[in-house]
C-alpha cells in the first residue's frame, strides 16, 4: 500500500486456525468475504499507524460462520498466532466507491459528534458491530474520560453525517450523569 494512501479497516485477525499459518479473520466487508477481493492487506495494531506490515492474502474461504484465510510467509501456528488482533487494511483506491448516504467507518472516525440542542457529546472514537445496529463509540475531549455508545441508525438516531463539516447530528440525549 502506498505510504501516502489512507488504508481503510477492514477487518481483524482473530487468531490461528489449524497448525498450518492459517487465520481466523473476522470481516467488515459487506458480504464479509470480499475482503479476500480487495488484494494487498496492510497488517497494524489500532493507535500505531507506523508499524505496518504488508501482507499478501494467498487463499481464502468460508469456514463455518466465519473465515480463514493462508497468507503468504505465515507458515506455521506460532506465525499466525504473532498477528493475533492485528487490523486489516485496505488501500481506499482498492475498495467500491459508496454513494451518497454510505460511509465508511474511517470516514467516521474523529467526527464531532451533537445532538439536535447543539450539545456537543464528543468525537467518534471508533466503530464497533452490535448486532442489530453499527455503535459509534463517542469519547469527549482528550483527557475526558466520558464515553458513550450511540447506535447508528440513519433517520432514527443518526440525523446528519457532513463529512465536509466534520460533524454529524444525532437525537441522542446528553446523558453527563453517566460518565465512566
Amino acid at each position: 500500500m502506498d505510504e501516502k494512501e489512507s488504508g481503510v479497516l477492514m477487518g481483524r485477525i482473530a487468531g490461528p486456525y489449524g497448525v498450518k499459518g492459517w487465520l481466523r479473520i473476522h470481516s467488515y466487508a459487506e458480504p464479509p468475504e470480499n475482503i479476500f477481493t480487495y488484494g494487498e492487506w496492510s497488517l497494524r495494531e489500532r493507535g500505531n499507524p507506523l508499524a505496518v506490515r504488508a501482507a499478501t492474502p494467498l487463499d481464502g474461504k468460508k469456514h463455518g460462520k466465519g473465515l480463514v484465510a493462508r497468507i503468504a510467509g505465515i507458515d506455521d501456528r506460532d506465525k499466525a498466532e504473532a498477528l493475533k488482533g492485528l487490523g486489516i487494511y485496505v488501500a481506499r483506491s482498492r475498495l467500491p466507491k459508496l454513494g451518497d448516504g454510505n460511509y465508511y467507518w474511517a470516514d467516521l472516525e474523529g467526527l464531532r459528534v451533537e445532538n439536535l440542542q447543539e450539545v456537543f457529546l464528543g468525537h467518534v472514537d471508533h466503530m464497533m458491530e452490535a448486532g442489530a445496529a453499527d455503535v459509534m463509540v463517542v469519547c469527549g475531549q482528550d483527557g475526558d474520560k466520558r464515553r458513550c455508545l450511540i447506535p447508528f441508525i440513519k433517520g432514527d438516531v443518526v440525523l446528519k453525517v457532513d463529512l465536509d463539516s466534520k460533524l454529524i447530528t444525532v437525537d441522542w440525549e446528553d446523558d453527563s450523569g453517566q460518565r465512566d
